[in-house]
């Protein structure tokens, strides 16, 4: 039985505890909302720690109530920031880039221990960026930015860590999550934005999850330093019309 920390816990993380839990693995939450994260944890008969990932202090103690052996390190917090480059200023770029890369390299940091500790073959971080990166879309300017710095994180750490540490990213499109809510709770607007997509859906939470969950298995094995897109091929097709 391989143990996961998962940091989020909630939307994709949550589905990804969730997925994990099945197929007989150990998800260990980490996340700030107490009664959210104890109320998933008693669900899937797990342990968990409470913190917020922008206080280092905290993420690092929380992380440390995992044991000194893990498998795996799921990093899922994020942002959904839209404003025009003319709305943004310095508090809004520096906010995404610590929720977003600086937490993310945090959460590494602090895990690093324990995940050289694994006695599977490799260990595997797995993080998570943007459709937006590779495709540029208006108004994605601050969020674009921090996601991009994951992605190189992403291919730095997986050159620095392996052989024994698999690092590797995800780049949803927008996906059902309460995160996305203000984008996907009107009907009319999550059809269009669906409408966008070759496959004509939006992303569930549970099609990131499932990536996510063979990212961080063995049957990843001989994957790392990749930026998966998981996107209804929103990033590299075109719908007709």
């Amino acid at each position: 039985m391989a143990k996961h920390i998962i940091i989020g816990p909630s939307g994709i993380g949550g589905a990804l505890a969730r997925q994990l839990n099945a197929k007989g693995d150990e998800p260990f939450l980490v996340g700030r909302n107490e009664e959210k994260v104890a109320a998933l944890a008693s669900e899937l008969g797990c342990e968990f720690a409470i913190a917020d990932v922008l206080d280092a202090a905290a993420l690092n103690e929380a992380i440390s109530k995992a044991g000194n052996s893990i498998d795996g390190l799921a990093y899922s917090v994020g942002s959904i920031r839209l404003k025009p480059l003319s709305w943004l200023d310095d508090s809004d770029i520096q906010s995404d880039f610590e929720l977003n890369a600086l937490a993310a390299f945090h959460a590494v940091k602090a895990a690093l221990p324990a995940l050289k500790s694994s006695t599977q073959a490799t260990a595997s971080i797995v993080l998570f960026s943007t459709v937006a990166v590779q495709q540029g879309f208006p108004s994605h300017v601050s969020v674009a930015m921090a996601k991009g710095a994951v992605e190189g994180l992403t291919r730095s750490l997986a050159a620095e860590l392996a052989p024994r540490i698999r690092v590797n990213a995800i780049a949803p499109s927008l996906t059902r999550t309460p995160l996305a809510e203000f984008l996907t709770r009107n009907g009319s607007q999550a059809e269009a934005i669906a409408a966008l997509h070759p496959l004509q859906r939006l992303g569930e939470a549970e099609d990131v999850a499932s990536l996510a969950a063979f990212l961080l298995g063995s049957e990843s094995g001989w994957i790392t330093a990749q930026v998966i897109a998981i996107d209804g091929g929103r990033s590299s097709l075109r719908v007709r019309g």
